[in-house]
């Protein structure tokens, strides 16, 4: 296979579902939607374990998804696959003057923070107003400090970050203590807000941490389940301390 004429390949596949396909042929930007927002986290999970077999397939169902719309768009009479990449390949360029202009950076920082400046002479009115609104709330969180931090909006160091934690969580103890349930959800935004700065700080990705703590927890538990069902128990029967117990064990058996 000639892999230089694979781009093309995969558009002429797309003309020809798109004229042929019923179900092809009623798809939309709206449809699609939701099936673009499932490829994109069946990719996050392959990345996360480092699938290299499996990023090779998502990137291909996204990269689908991409020739679909830019199809749509040309249909619509919006835009071409052309203009998609002749636009993305313009961006680029144009954000990286430190490489196709004369500009000099000294580290990754300075990077960013050109690039943010570079976005607000673009038209963009806020160096947050990239951030989708319907980003999940941890990622959209780390993106907000790590955006403002390119204009100097940042703690000096980890020590203050740290006792920022702590000032927070005794917010939030001391919401808990009052019984309003509004206080307390805001308190304890506040906290997971002040947590993630704090990761951010100590150079931990607190969506990656997250979901690690998710995974072991998956493992577990399901662990504690085989353990319950050998001894011919089932976990709806037992205590909390008999599964506690369980659970000790399954941690006994990881540490060694």
């Amino acid at each position: 296979m000639e892999y230089s004429k694979s781009l093309e390949r995969l558009r002429s596949i797309m003309d020809e579902l798109r004229e042929q396909c019923p179900w092809d042929k009623k798809q939309t930007v709206h449809t699609l939607r939701p099936q673009t927002l499932e490829e994109v986290y069946e990719l996050s999970d392959v990345l996360a374990n480092e699938d290299w077999k499996g990023i090779k397939e998502e990137l291909g169902d996204l990269l689908l998804h991409i020739v679909f719309y830019s199809k749509i768009g040309a249909e619509q009479n919006q835009f071409t696959l052309d203009d998609v990449i002749e636009g993305v390949c313009n961006k680029l360029v144009n954000r990286h003057p430190h490489i196709y202009s004369n500009v000099k950076v000294e580290d990754e920082a300075e990077v960013k923070q050109n690039w943010e400046k570079i976005k607000q002479k673009e038209g963009k009115k806020s160096i947050l107003s990239g951030i989708p609104p319907s980003m999940p709330a941890l990622v959209k969180a780390l993106r907000l400090q790590e955006k403002t931090k390119t204009v100097g909006f940042e703690w000096e160091n980890t020590a203050q970050v740290k006792d920022k934690v702590e000032e927070e969580m005794q917010e939030l103890y001391e919401a808990v203590e009052s019984g309003n349930s509004e206080e307390i959800e805001g308190e304890m935004g506040d906290v997971f807000f002040a947590l993630i700065n704090y990761a951010r700080f100590i150079k931990v990705d607190p969506e990656r941490a997250l979901e690690r703590t998710n995974k072991k927890f998956i493992r577990r538990f399901q662990r504690v389940e085989e353990m319950a069902a050998e001894e011919g128990k089932s976990l709806h029967d037992m205590t909390l301390w008999e599964m506690d117990a369980l659970w000790n064990k399954v941690k006994a058996e990881e540490r060694k």
